[in-house]
């Protein structure tokens, strides 16, 4: 990058104009402190991808200035991405809140990763590098240990949030307004602020006001099993579902890995208590009904999680009866709405009771501040300048305004895309005219980057339109076609009822392979020939471009 070395950087890698794979980095002199390394889920056209991941190719071609990653809190948006980024980025050290530690140790040591840098901090900490100094602040949100972070510079200060919200009567620990109301009293030059939730007005609900909900559902169905769907990560959820079990005399039994994972973390850790309440699959099914309350994952209809399998029938262990209570103590995530519903429709067709998430039965909270609280946010840290994250566009182009509502002015605020780069001198912020590369990044199995943004295209085609093989043998003397050229397809049409199309485009692909061939050419030009050729004549026949894959075998005119 050409920009004056000594001014400091803030490098956006991944979190903009999209909910997921969180990260970015601040560089100031020879050093470089990265914050969170998320993941993303991929949507339903990224067919065959198991996760999408930032770009971390400016942090492995600055690896010797990397002095720390730091993580905000635990959900894997902003966790996820750090087995894979250790596999290809040196990273001497990684501070996290206890249950982002404890999580994030689960992960490498399920993908066999050795590492020893894993360091936990508090909100007394102070981390001291020799060019910024780093300290946190407690904030409230859907998973224990969520923090904001400061970081001093000589050039100014910058603040992230994190995943936030204001809830006044938390189940957990309050966040600390005293500390973000001094940091912002000695002067915040940029805060980056979680815009997840910025198109709801007012302010969100408090946690305390779904226990109490929740609650009246054990005392109204107290002869009845209740099967509880929610997100795993949600522990003060998962708390408080513990402790009304505990005051209900009900036993509670785990389906889900990513569950079981947490409860068993947050159990280590001190979140929950009532360890003695857990049972077996195999106790649960000689429990009386209301003695029993199942917790399970599949709130988002995952078509492989627990709850969907059990609306299906299909899991082992756990049968429906007709008088279950099913309730899905969660919310929607957007995209998943179709599957959700799927699952829903088939637990009332086994004839059980469902409850969701509606303005009669407050089931479910978000951990995300609404406006009201993204306001309080902005007059407690009083910052300069402003860069919503966590959102898509229209979240960024939102929260950009309410910062101007809330008196910074507009030229202060900044709706960036991945990449993209601001510049901090002396207490004054520019973007810079020059980016990094914040393209995504596939993991499919094994594989991490070998899957590019082509292949996700020719993965559509493939799905919508289908693949269409031309196979030829052709004397490698006489340049001439050996016997009869063949046309296979999958997936485009059938060939037993499509026989005069499949002439048609044989008689085709025989015209341009011999034209090239009268004029000596190899078999490796005349594929994209074929290619070039053939799809307008078959868009024309049947309006649609199924992937052409032309095999042209030369064969040994000595072995005929």
């Amino acid at each position: 990058m050409n920009d004056k070395p000594n001014k400091t950087k803030i490098l956006v890698l991944g979190g903009l104009g999209e909910v997921g794979k969180n990260m970015y980095a601040i560089e100031c002199g020879d050093e470089i402190i990265a914050i969170d390394a998320g993941i993303n889920f991929p949507e339903g056209e990224s067919l065959g991808i198991d996760y999408v991941l930032p770009d971390f190719t400016y942090l492995k071609e600055n690896e010797e200035k990397i002095k720390a990653l730091i993580i905000t809190h635990g959900h894997e948006d902003h966790i996820g991405g750090i087995p894979f980024l250790l596999q290809s980025v040196s990273i001497p050290k990684i501070y996290a809140p206890n249950q982002a530690k404890e999580l994030i140790a689960l992960k490498l040591e399920d993908r066999n990763i050795r590492y020893d840098g894993l360091v936990a901090y508090t909100d007394q900490d102070i981390l001291k590098f020799k060019n910024m100094q780093v300290e946190f602040f407690r904030t409230t949100h859907s998973i224990p240990d969520s923090h904001g972070i400061a970081i001093t510079t000589k050039d100014g200060t910058i603040v992230t949030t994190g995943d936030f919200k204001f809830d006044f009567t938390p189940i957990g620990p309050m966040a600390d307004l005293h500390k973000m109301a001094r940091i912002g009293e000695r002067g915040v030059d940029l805060l980056i602020s979680d815009s997840t939730n910025v198109l709801n007005e007012g302010i969100s609900k408090s946690e305390s006001k779904v226990d109490g909900a929740l609650s009246d559902f054990f005392d109204q169905y107290q002869t009845e099993r209740i099967i509880i769907a929610t997100f795993a990560s949600n522990i003060y959820r998962l708390k408080h579902i513990f402790e009304t079990c505990y005051k209900h005399n009900r036993k509670i039994c785990i389906f889900g890995r990513s569950m079981e994972n947490n409860v068993n973390i947050s159990i280590k850790g001190g979140y929950i208590n009532h360890k003695e309440l857990l049972i077996s699959a195999e106790e649960a099914n000689n429990l009386k009904p209301g003695e029993v309350t199942i917790l399970c994952t599949g709130s988002q209809g995952e078509p492989l999680a627990a709850l969907s399998r059990i609306a299906n029938g299909t899991h082992k262990q756990i049968q429906l009866r007709p008088d279950d209570v099913v309730i899905f103590s969660s919310s929607a995530i957007p995209g998943n709405q179709l599957s959700i519903s799927r699952t829903i429709n088939k637990l009332y067709l086994k004839g059980v009771k469902v409850f969701t998430n509606t303005s009669l039965s407050d089931i479910h909270t978000s951990g995300h501040a609404n406006q009201e609280e993204l306001k309080l946010m902005i007059r407690l840290l009083k910052p300069k300048y402003l860069m919503p994250f966590h959102g898509d566009y229209r979240m960024l182009k939102r929260h950009a305004d309410l910062g101007v509502e809330c008196g910074i002015p507009k030229e202060n605020t900044f709706v960036l895309r991945n990449g993209d780069v601001l510049l901090l001198e002396n207490h004054v912020i520019t973007k810079s005219q020059e980016c990094v590369s914040g393209e995504d990044v596939y993991v499919d199995g094994d594989r991490i980057g070998e899957i590019c943004s082509a292949v996700i295209r020719d993965r559509k085609i493939m799905a919508n339109d289908g693949i269409l093989v031309v196979l030829a043998n052709i004397n490698n003397k006489t340049k001439e076609i050996i016997g009869k050229l063949n046309i296979t397809t999958r997936g485009f049409i059938l060939v037993n009822e499509n026989e005069e199309l499949i002439k048609e485009i044989e008689g085709v692909a025989l015209k341009i392979i011999q034209k090239h061939l009268n004029n000596k050419e190899s078999s490796n030009t005349i594929k994209p020939k074929i290619i070039a050729d053939l799809i307008p004549f078959i868009e024309q026949k049947t309006g649609r471009r199924p992937i052409i894959l032309p095999i042209l075998t030369e064969i040994d005119a000595t072995l005929l």
